[in-house]
């Protein structure tokens, strides 16, 4: 089920052109995806993942992986393609890093991009998915999400390099998405973001300052895409350490306090969807599909609510 991510022949290039959504001339929504390994899909294995025959209707742009974003990301090519699960690029294992010679600088941080070989998929899919059988619409998606993130320290626009690498990233592929969908004539119209993250926040240093830094993060991100009407959907693992994280709750409330905070935001309660044993830190193939739903809901919701 994996598509294809370089195109390196006319051969391939025309297949593209004949299963892809793309068309000159046309406006789409864009849908964004980030966060850390509950967006990625860590657990959600690529083998997992129901067929439907409107993926091929949504256009797909994605980069994933470990922080920072490096040479072993799982990378949609440079292109769009269409939806599907992601491989699992060429990650380092924490075996591999540690024993490189000199040591790899990220050994610490490179847990891999999927759990299988096969690779895997995060909310992106049932997301899409939803809104398309909703209402017909083109769509589009841009994934951007790497595992183990923090916001205090990964996701923070005005920290120095290399911390908020994955911010950066997040902007640069946007303006490269964008770009590659104008050179063929579409106009992508950002529409919503699916943030799936906070566990790595949940931590006695990080947690007192997650509302704040969260806030900044996405008031920034509006002005950075240009986009201040973007809906802002934010969501994250409520079982992340089986019950046992003490910081878990001020993550939520600092969720739920930026949704009420600023307009066009919504908090979204994954509390129920499947994770995995023992540890609950991901959802399964099962809970991803169902999360998503959930941020489709929510984005309807608030798309028919009146404005704050």
């Amino acid at each position: 089920m994996n598509c294809s991510i370089r195109f390196p022949s006319l051969l391939v290039i025309a297949t593209f052109v004949a299963l892809s959504p793309l068309r000159s001339d046309e406006t789409r929504d864009l849908l964004l995806v980030a966060g850390q390994s509950n967006a990625v899909g860590f657990d959600a294995p690529a083998a997992e993942l129901p067929a439907d025959p409107s993926d091929e209707t949504i256009l797909f742009w994605w980069r994933c992986g470990d922080p920072p974003p490096d040479q072993h990301d799982s990378l949609g090519g440079g292109g769009w393609t269409n939806l599907c699960p992601q491989p699992l690029g060429q990650p380092l294992t924490r075996e591999s890093a540690a024993a490189a010679k000199p040591p790899h600088p990220d050994a610490k941080r490179q847990y891999g991009n999927f759990a299988k070989a096969g690779g895997g998929f995060g909310p992106e899919i049932t997301f899409a998915r939803s809104l398309a059988a909703a209402a017909p619409l083109p769509l589009a998606v841009l994934k951007v999400a790497f595992s183990g993130t923090s916001v205090a320290r990964d996701w923070g626009p005005t920290l120095q390099d290399p911390d908020g690498a994955c911010y950066r990233a997040l902007v640069d592929e946007y303006r490269k998405a964008i770009a590659a969908a104008k050179s063929e004539g579409i106009t992508l119209r950002p529409r919503a973001l699916v943030w799936v993250q906070g566990e790595s926040d949940a931590t006695a240093e990080h947690a007192p300052r997650y509302e704040d830094n969260l806030r900044a993060m996405l008031e920034r991100l509006r002005r950075d895409l240009e986009a201040p009407d973007l809906v802002l959907l934010l969501g994250v693992n409520t079982r992340f350490g089986n019950g046992k994280n003490p910081h878990m709750p001020a993550v939520i409330a600092a969720q739920k306090a930026v949704a009420e905070a600023l307009p066009d935001c919504a908090y979204v309660d994954t509390s129920g969807a499947e994770t995995l044993p023992p540890s609950h830190t991901h959802f399964t193939a099962a809970g991803t599909l169902e999360i998503g739903k959930r941020y489709a809901e929510a984005l309807r919701l608030e798309e028919g609510s009146p404005a704050r």
